[in-house]
């Protein structure tokens, strides 16, 4: 993350006051022409126009369409996106103010993943947008927006969150932190629907072709293609994934079967009214016992700045990589000397054992695909440019560890929302607003 101190500017009444004339008259004109945008709003150093607002509605509308939201009154939907924008501007602002900036080939890897989630190349994304009738240039800009959003909210907001040891044991041994930290299952299934009236033969014949289904998949056919296929259920075309669900919210019919079965097991079919079910386990989560792989690794980060451009830290962590490469220098000595992780950079780049999903998406593919005392090639992340290498490996029942780390990142969950919720009313009351009439 940017280490950049951010410095919030606080306007003097009149110079703001000035600003708002000067815009409010440049207002004024650009309705006699039709070269200048209308300003709805002045936020502190910035303004709103009439383009962005009406593109804003315009998005939001359509995401209400494709969701088959009833849309609100125009003028309610009208002020929460001004107020929204408000927000926006005076985050991006605080951006501005310290120096934060979102790198090509970073806001490209974002918008990759976001299409990968979506099962498309990002060519197929743009492409899809332009069939919606959506702007793929409006998305790249909201997402660059909501990645600088999220920097800034990181470092004034994530600093106020602060959970103890004690936070965690008292959740843990909570009610309320019983219920978030019980297990989980995620089920397949499959429904073979008895047809009405049907008779005791028929239901015997369609008692062995689940039989046989059963005995199929335990022997490795693949669960979601014949659940496409076969199943009648409401989630055939999902491949049978009912998704995850605790102990409490599962059917009657499975509860008492799910809770004996161990992951990766197909259950005999289950007779009910509707028909014969097969039910997979796909996965469990929140045990008492919990294998880990984990990976212990080392690396070095370039992060651009006010000073360093982004080519300016992709070619200094290639010279940093040819050092080492050639044993002119140790990793440890070019961590200390260059990394811009203070927390990891005084230890030679080590960061210790690292469990899955601890870490950025990029980082963590780059580290599972290295062999261990290799060095990586340059990478970039949100962060900035990085070099790794795997030191070693090795698996570990982190149970009780998970069950800490699932309350601490459920009690920060909770305490970030509650902070940036105080944050963005602060930043909003502290700010010199004003709202053209509209």
């Amino acid at each position: 993350m940017f280490t950049t101190p951010l410095f919030f500017i606080k306007k003097t009444a009149f110079f703001s006051t000035v600003i708002g004339a000067f815009l409010c008259m440049l207002s004024f004109t650009s309705t006699a022409s039709t070269s200048l945008d209308r300003v709805i709003a002045v936020v502190d150093d910035g303004i709103i126009l009439e383009t962005q607002l009406k593109e804003r509605i315009a998005y939001i509308t359509q995401d209400f369409i494709k969701r088959g939201a009833a849309l609100p009154p125009s003028y309610i939907m009208r002020e929460q996106v001004i107020e929204r924008l408000i927000l926006e501007s005076l985050q991006l602002q605080l951006a501005d103010r310290g120096g934060l900036g979102i790198e090509n080939s970073a806001l490209n890897q974002t918008l990759g993943r976001i299409a990968q989630q979506n099962k498309m190349s990002l060519i197929q994304f743009q492409q899809y947008l332009k069939k919606s009738g959506e702007s793929y240039e409006f998305v790249r800009e909201q997402v660059r927006k909501e990645m600088l959003i999220n920097q800034v909210r990181q470092q004034f907001v994530g600093r106020r969150v602060k959970i103890s040891e004690q936070d965690v044991k008292n959740f843990i041994a909570s009610e309320q932190g019983k219920l978030a930290l019980e297990e989980e299952y995620r089920l397949s299934h499959i429904l073979l629907p008895i047809p009405q009236q049907a008779s005791k033969g028929e239901i015997k014949k369609l008692q062995k072709q689940a039989d046989k289904w059963v005995s199929q998949l335990q022997h490795g056919e693949d669960f979601p293609q014949l659940a496409a296929r076969i199943s009648k259920g409401q989630h055939a075309l999902e491949g049978g994934d009912i998704g995850w669900r605790k102990a409490p919210q599962l059917p009657t019919l499975f509860a008492d079967t799910v809770i004996n079965m161990k992951k990766g097991d197909v259950s005999p079919p289950i007779r009910s009214a509707s028909g014969f079910h097969i039910i997979k386990l796909t996965d469990i989560r929140g045990s008492s016992v919990v294998m880990v792989k984990q990976t212990r690794v080392r690396h070095i980060l370039v992060k651009p700045n006010e000073i360093r451009s982004g080519s300016e830290a992709n070619a200094l962590i290639k010279k940093i990589s040819q050092n080492i490469s050639s044993g002119t220098k140790t990793f440890e000595e070019m961590a200390r000397l260059y990394s811009d992780d203070p927390s990891s950079a005084h230890n030679g780049g080590e960061l210790d054992w690292v469990s899955p999903g601890t870490l950025v998406p990029e980082f963590e593919k780059t580290m599972e695909q290295l062999k261990t005392g290799v060095l990586s090639a340059p990478f970039l992340t949100q962060y900035g440019w990085h070099i790794l290498e795997v030191l070693e490996r090795r698996s570990e029942d982190k149970g009780p560890a998970f069950r800490e780390n699932q309350a601490k990142m459920a009690l920060q969950k909770r305490r970030y929302e509650e902070e940036l919720q105080r944050w963005l009313r602060e930043i909003r009351q502290e700010a010199y607003v004003d709202i053209k009439a509209v």
